[in-house]
């Protein structure tokens, strides 16, 4: 058996905490605690990390970190990247303006996601359905970013397991290409 680290990441509110929760094989470890920040609609909020396993059908089993949300905790986001395999980045569509969020994640993984792959996980689509996948696409390409892209409800074991599907489809890829 292997174990691997996935690292979730994305603004407050996006479902990182329960993207893990959903697919964990146990109930995760969240370090949630009430919310203080006004400019934030939320209840509760993550300040340390979120942790949950997967375990593959080959036995290999998947740790899942959720970082914070907040750009304050920058210095989370470098130490939980450490030796992760991936990550995923997931984003909410309602908020004021997602492609300047999505900005902040790429900006604050920039280093790691020079070496590893990356899915963007887009939430809300459904009720605030701009901007559009293509639009995420644009601005990756802007930032010269190829990533997937795929609309997700967090709430949704299979939407989270597809995810997590086209992170590891991506390093297949790479082992791929590493053997020519």
């Amino acid at each position: 058996m292997r174990e691997y680290k996935i690292l979730f990441t994305g603004t407050v509110g996006a479902g990182k905490t329960t993207a893990i929760g959903c697919v964990s094989d146990a109930a995760p470890v969240v370090t949630d605690v009430r919310n203080s920040d006004v400019s934030i609609d939320k209840e509760r909020t993550t300040v340390g990390l979120d942790f949950g396993q997967l375990t593959l059908d080959n036995g290999d089993r998947l740790r899942l970190f959720g970082t914070p949300g907040q750009a304050r905790f920058d210095f989370l986001w470098k130490i939980l990247v450490r030796n992760a395999l991936g990550v995923i980045v997931l984003m909410d569509n309602s908020r004021p303006d997602p492609l300047a969020d999505l900005a902040v994640y790429l900006d604050g993984f920039s280093e790691a996601l020079k070496t590893i792959p990356c899915a963007i996980g887009v939430g809300r689509m459904e009720t605030h359905p701009v901007p559009g996948l293509d639009d995420y696409a644009e601005a990756l390409a802007a930032k010269g970013r190829v990533f997937p892209i795929l609309g997700v409800d967090v709430r949704n074991r299979g939407d989270v397991i597809l995810l997590i599907d086209t992170l590891l489809m991506q390093l297949e890829a790479d082992m791929g290409r590493d053997k020519e």
